[in-house]
């Protein structure tokens, strides 16, 4: 039976069997029997492929569901029942030895600053490096800081958090490839990403972050959970404004 969701997302992408098999760098013919014959590719060539047209490799071969779920369930490192939880050590190795991506999205994230002193004058280091690094950080004047901060109980102290981490990250915007942004969309995780490993920090409704749980996520090729996490940071960093140098 043919893959007809293939064949039909290829067409209503302006995407074209050769424009595929270059991108994926197979022979016509294989993307053609993906398509008659219904034929499952490499796990590989449905990655490209999935990020060619902008769908998920499930929507495309539905068959591929067990893989993935057993992929992604290796994704997890482990599981802090809060944050505090979370090693001190761990943050430092994480920061100290990322070396191509650095994203962070949260409302203020104040407690990474404070705990470490030096991080702008690190993130600085990173970027001249080498690293792209994206901060994300809460618009304080944003309806949205207003909200998260009366459910957290703490009023107008969120907002005055996100101004001082704005101000401790002031020396390190500077460099090139450190980027700043404000955001004022609905939080529901703060997500702080070091190269292949990320820590979800996901927002319950009437309780600080600080005493909710945290997810170590490492990336595994092949898995949904960490890619699917820093979509989120991309659609947040598209919405966000730039915070002038």
């Amino acid at each position: 039976m043919p893959n007809e969701r293939l064949r039909a997302t290829i067409s209503a992408k302006g995407q074209t069997i050769q424009s595929v098999a270059d991108h994926v760098t197979v022979d016509p013919k294989t993307v053609e029997r993906w398509i008659t014959k219904d034929r499952t590719p490499h796990r590989t060539h449905r990655w490209k492929t999935a990020q060619l047209l902008g769908v998920d490799e499930l929507y495309l071969w539905p068959a591929v569901d067990t893989e993935t779920n057993t992929t992604s369930g290796a994704e997890l490192v482990t599981f802090y029942p809060h944050r505090g939880a979370v090693p001190a050590a761990l943050w430092s190795s994480l920061i100290d030895n990322a070396v191509s991506q650095i994203d962070i999205l949260v409302y203020a994230g104040l407690f990474l600053f404070d705990s470490h002193p030096d991080l702008a004058e690190q993130l600085a280091d990173k970027a001249a490096a080498g690293a792209q690094v994206r901060i994300l950080l809460g618009d304080p004047t944003s309806e949205a800081v207003a909200q998260r901060g009366e459910e957290e109980g703490i009023g107008e102290d969120l907002a005055a958090r996100a101004r001082l981490s704005l101000r401790y990250l002031r020396p390190a915007a500077e460099t090139p490839g450190v980027e700043i942004r404000q955001h004022t969309t609905p939080l529901y995780n703060s997500i702080y990403r070091f190269d292949d490993d990320v820590l979800v920090n996901p927002h319950v409704f009437g309780a600080p972050a600080g005493q909710n749980p945290v997810m170590h996520l490492r990336y595994v090729p092949g898995g949904r959970t960490f890619r699917h996490y820093m979509k989120s940071v991309d659609l947040v960093w598209e919405q966000a404004v730039p915070v002038p140098a």
